[in-house]
């Protein structure tokens, strides 16, 4: 299986919630690596790289039930993959 990267844009209620912790505990879960940071605009910026099937499945939880605060938008980019290690948040 493949590996893939997409940068993803979440919006709404994400910011002082817990919405980082909460994606960097799927993402390590799901072993990509990757980082996740709040935007000035009160976005919160994601990055996943791993195996395409995990990449997805995580990109899915981002605004499911289990997901803090109130996620009204995500919009998802691919990116070339960069070989990166671990996940940080920001």
């Amino acid at each position: 299986m493949s590996g893939v990267r997409v940068h993803v844009l979440v919006s709404g209620h994400v910011q002082g919630v817990g919405y980082r912790w909460f994606v960097r505990g799927l993402a390590t879960d799901a072993g990509l690596s990757g980082s996740a940071r709040n935007l000035p605009d009160g976005r919160v910026e994601v990055e996943l790289e791993g195996p395409a099937d995990d990449v997805r499945a995580v990109v899915a939880a981002l605004d499911g039930p289990g997901a803090p605060g109130r996620v009204t938008g995500v919009v998802q980019e691919d990116r070339p993959v960069q070989g990166s290690q671990g996940f940080t948040t920001a």
